[in-house]
């Protein structure tokens, strides 16, 4: 990852974009494939899709690339007479991480500095219930006086999220929040970047979609629009390798082992192989998993569309997902990028991936 790509993936890290507020994120992530793209285009709710033309034939396979750029949040639900600020989730939020953290309220004046309040170990008791509280139950603090102070400061309908920077970890590791999902974000767009320079002779889709956290609202949007021969859905996928992932769930899925081709469920067989086939010719790193009913992404939508997308979920191992420090190897994010450059060019006079009957 050189430095434009490393900007490039800490810019998308750096804006907030709780599903249905992802404007920030959409302008730097149009902005950046706008510069190898032949046209990039959006629809009335952000989900964005660039496209690469290598070929002039109508019947040249085209693929779509698809991350989503909506990550989990808070919304402002009510402004207490006291100043405190009751929230509601947005998406998947995980309460028992949120009491005692620092978060940004994003309002038409910009971000709001506030924290969720946790009652101090001393006065809790020890033999009391330290349960978290709901996400609803917490409260924000943002400092204000009283309800009239706060309500000049921020509205209801305000949206939020944990204040956490980026940080390096030991090696090409690193921890942030929403890298679920813009690591796959990054890599829909560096995939595309890749099989431009490689000059491969089809048609390519990098797609941005919104409210994937809210149930894949967007990809059903773009899925109405866009006729792929195949799609590869890149998003996050939990990683094993760590003393928090629970001993009663099978996975051998490891930080830095390259990206993961998922099987079962929505996952064509013949889009898996051909993924598994273009890893081997070009020798990349990758992980095999298993997904048996669902795999809780996009990719749920995109492959029931249009009678069927014949479709692969491709993950990035990530550590502590729907936390405020998820931890990634930013060589899987790089690999899964060049994997999928490598199987453009391997595909690109591919007639169709449907199965043979």
């Amino acid at each position: 990852m050189d430095d434009s790509q490393r900007s490039f993936l800490d810019d998308l890290l750096a804006v907030p974009g709780p599903s249905g507020h992802e404007v920030e994120v959409q302008r730097v992530w149009t902005e950046y494939v706008a510069e190898f793209a032949d046209d990039v285009r959006t629809d009335a709710y952000g989900n964005a899709v660039a496209t690469y033309r290598g070929s002039d034939d109508p019947d040249a396979t085209e693929l779509a690339f698809a991350g989503h750029a909506d990550e989990i949040g808070f919304v402002v639900a009510k402004i207490e007479d006291d100043g405190f600020l009751r929230v509601e989730p947005v998406g998947g939020m995980d309460n028992t991480v949120t009491e005692g953290a620092p978060v940004d309220v994003h309002t038409e004046d910009g971000p709001v500095s506030g924290v969720i309040g946790q009652t101090a170990v001393h006065l809790r008791g020890r033999g009391g219930d330290d349960e978290a509280a709901d996400v609803t139950e917490q409260r924000v603090d943002v400092g204000a006086e009283d309800g009239d102070h706060a309500r000049e400061l921020v509205s209801v309908g305000d949206p939020a999220t944990p204040a956490v920077p980026t940080r390096e970890l030991a090696g090409t590791r690193l921890s942030a929040r929403a890298l679920d999902n813009r690591a796959g974000l990054w890599v829909a767009a560096e995939a595309l970047r890749r099989a431009a320079e490689r000059g491969v002779d089809c048609t390519i889709h990098a797609v941005s979609t919104v409210q994937e956290e809210l149930g894949t609202k967007g990809a059903e949007m773009v899925a109405f629009d866009l006729d792929p021969d195949a799609a590869v859905v890149v998003d996050v996928t939990h990683a094993a390798d760590n003393p928090t992932y629970p001993g009663d769930r099978a996975s051998e899925v490891a930080l830095g082992d390259g990206p993961t081709v998922a099987r079962g469920a929505a996952n064509h067989p013949n889009v898996v192989r051909a993924v598994l086939d273009a890893a081997d010719a070009d020798g990349l790193d990758v992980q095999v998993e298993t997904d048996g009913l669902r795999t809780g992404t996009d990719a749920d939508t995109l492959y029931t569309q249009r009678g069927g997308i014949p479709t692969l979920m491709l993950g990035v191992p990530n550590r502590y997902m729907h936390t405020p420090v998820e931890v990634v190897d930013t060589a899987d994010v790089v690999g899964a990028a060049e994997l999928l450059a490598a199987f453009a060019d391997r595909e690109a006079d591919r007639e169709s991936f449907a199965v043979d009957l």
